[in-house]
């Protein structure tokens, strides 16, 4: 494979030592082949949306292990991310708000103050996210000044809202990567308030990667760290 004769770091010439590790001949990064092929097959997992306890099971390595290898990919993907929009920021775009509830607490009355608010922008075809402070912060204060009737009448307008985003037939690619979205995020069944932004960049990563594409990139992204 070219990962195994390039060195993933600089792209340059490495050959093999006698202890099982490869070496750069310009950088001089050393590395093991088990290492390599540990790390390279559960990014395929990672890339593939395999989850950590399925990977774990196959791969027998435990789920612990193979989460904090997770959470460290969306790290990564997350920097490779902002990476890409500093390259495209000066460009034109087009950006609209979003919201996003869990369908658990859809129909629950303050469950405005737990909805992810993000911007989508998408740069020629390119999309960028950028989460935006959580309203969760002002739920006691509302409660406690007694003003229920603002906050019903808001969740109200974000059911509404999002009612007409999901049914509209002015497709876009914003439009695209939201509804990408919401199948991608099901199928962790509810995701920390603190790990949101990872998995959204997660999320945004993918969706602007081919599966071979992101592959390469979470490699040369992982292996220039160590």
């Amino acid at each position: 494979m070219e990962w195994l004769t390039q060195c993933i770091s600089c792209k340059s010439e490495v050959y093999l030592l006698g202890d099982g590790r490869v070496k750069c001949t310009k950088c001089h990064k050393k590395i093991s082949l088990q290492k390599i092929n540990k790390i390279s097959t559960l990014i395929q997992c990672f890339i593939e949306d395999e989850s950590a306890l399925s990977a774990s099971k196959r791969l027998q390595i435990s789920y612990v292990s193979v989460q904090k290898y997770y959470d460290t990919f969306r790290l990564l993907c997350a920097q490779i991310c902002e990476r890409e929009y500093e390259q495209l920021r000066d460009l034109q775009c087009e950006y609209e708000e979003y919201f996003y509830l869990e369908n658990s607490k859809s129909f629950e009355r303050e469950a405005v103050f737990d909805a992810h608010n993000f911007l989508t922008f998408d740069y020629a075809d390119h999309i960028y996210t950028l989460l935006l402070p959580s309203l969760h912060q002002y739920k006691t204060q509302m409660l406690e000044d007694n003003i229920q009737g603002a906050y019903i009448e808001e969740f109200i307008k974000f059911k509404r809202l999002s009612r007409i985003i999901k049914v509209s037939k002015y497709l876009n690619n914003i439009v695209h990567f939201w509804e990408y979205f919401e199948k991608f995020i099901l199928k962790y069944k509810g995701v920390n308030d603190e790990k949101f932004a990872y998995f959204l960049k997660e999320a945004e990563f993918k969706y602007n990667h081919s599966k071979e594409k992101a592959k390469d990139l979470l490699k040369e992204e992982y292996f220039k760290g160590l």
